[in-house]
């Protein structure tokens, strides 16, 4: 699964692809979801992208999310801190 929740957090498991020709979630890849960013990967531009992005996509304050590991990889462990809405694909299942 691409994707878990820590009580009210979002933790997403993404391969990134740099220097796409668009932004967005792509397809699912074994335990992780592709991510297309436009920026390059150089200098922390596409961490700082990645953390845009997401933040814009769940509707929460770029301090909420956090990349936990591979932060100088493609294959990333992002938290996201109560998100506000969740991205394409991702489903809370009520118990």
């Amino acid at each position: 699964m691409w994707y878990t929740f820590d009580n009210d957090d979002l933790i997403l498991h993404l391969r990134i692809q740099p220097k796409a020709s668009a932004n967005g979630l792509a397809e699912i890849m074994g335990d992780a979801r592709k991510l297309r960013i436009t920026a390059p990967p150089v200098d922390g531009k596409a961490n700082k992208h990645i953390i845009a992005l997401l933040s814009k996509m769940c509707k929460v304050p770029k301090g909420d999310v956090v990349i936990e590991s591979g932060e100088l990889g493609r294959n990333k462990r992002i938290r996201i801190r109560s998100p506000q809405r969740l991205p394409e694909g991702v489903e809370r299942v009520k118990s």
